[in-house]
């Protein structure tokens, strides 16, 4: 499938999905919000796939949704009602391009350099893993543009940061540098440039790569049940879960590799 803005490249058991409009910063138009999810779902069902990256080419990650596009949001004149049901709509659409990566059975590692501003956030916040380069700028922009961000970083920071420096920067809007985010705990590790950035990256997916797919996917799957759930429900949760997939043919290779001390093949099975 071909994509405007959107390039997917797969080496080994990595994909990379990158954002490609790099005379635009990344800005995001309407069909990278259309195609975003498209090309996760490709990814998602391609079991060659165990890891995804999500980069940015260019200068920056993304400055966030295209002015041009919001733009011509224009409400419709016929009512109010009929416009409020468009915009839910609209924001609802753009909702499911951020959750794609939350969704996605395969870990999802951000890599950030440069801007990530408003709508970046939405993206790198439903991602599993963020690594940044040490000319990282982060910021919830739409505070200062007017906007309550609507796209999902309200509702993921706080499990990633706190609610406290959750608050600080929504209710400012403030650009915060890469070494404040690894502070805080948005991004796991910060890197010097983008090389070292996209070499850091690719090292730990190949590194998650390297393990069973069933397993991966169990552990994600058991992390966002956590979610809402009391220890004994999370305990139970994954006691299912393990009584439905413990027993594999990737079990079986860990033993045997192990036994004689090589390093496991696993298939996903």
């Amino acid at each position: 499938m071909g994509f405007q803005h959107i390039e997917v490249e797969r080496a080994g058991h990595v994909a990379t999905l990158w954002l490609n409009r790099p005379e635009k910063h990344n800005a995001m138009s309407s069909d990278m919000w259309e195609d975003i999810p498209a090309a996760m779902a490709g990814l998602d069902a391609d079991d060659s796939v165990r890891v995804v990256v999500l980069a940015g080419r260019g200068p920056s990650f993304t400055v966030g949704i295209d002015l041009a596009l919001l733009g011509s949001m224009q409400p419709r004149a016929d009512s109010r009602a009929a416009a409020s049901m468009d915009l839910h709509r609209v924001i609802t659409r753009m909702q499911k391009t951020a959750s794609c990566f939350s969704e996605s059975p395969k870990p999802v590692i951000a890599a950030i350099h440069g801007y990530c501003l408003g709508a970046g956030m939405d993206l790198i916040t439903a991602c599993d893993i963020r690594i940044g380069a040490q000319n990282a700028v982060f910021s919830i922009r739409e505070t200062r543009m007017g906007l309550v961000a609507d796209i999902g970083t309200l509702q993921r920071l706080p499990a990633i940061v706190g609610a406290g420096a959750t608050a600080e920067l929504a209710f400012t809007g403030k650009d915060i540098d890469a070494d404040h985010a690894e502070r805080i705990g948005l991004v796991n590790t910060v890197t010097s440039d983008q090389e070292s950035l996209m070499a850091a990256t690719y090292a730990l997916a190949d590194e998650i790569a390297s393990n069973s797919p069933l397993v991966t996917h169990g552990i994600k799957r058991v992390l966002a049940a956590n979610d809402g759930r009391t220890i004994e429900q999370r305990l139970d949760f994954v006691a299912q879960w393990n009584a439905s997939h413990l027993i594999s043919n990737d079990l079986a290779e860990a033993m045997a590799a192990h036994i004689e001390k090589r390093d496991p093949e696993f298939k996903g099975h």
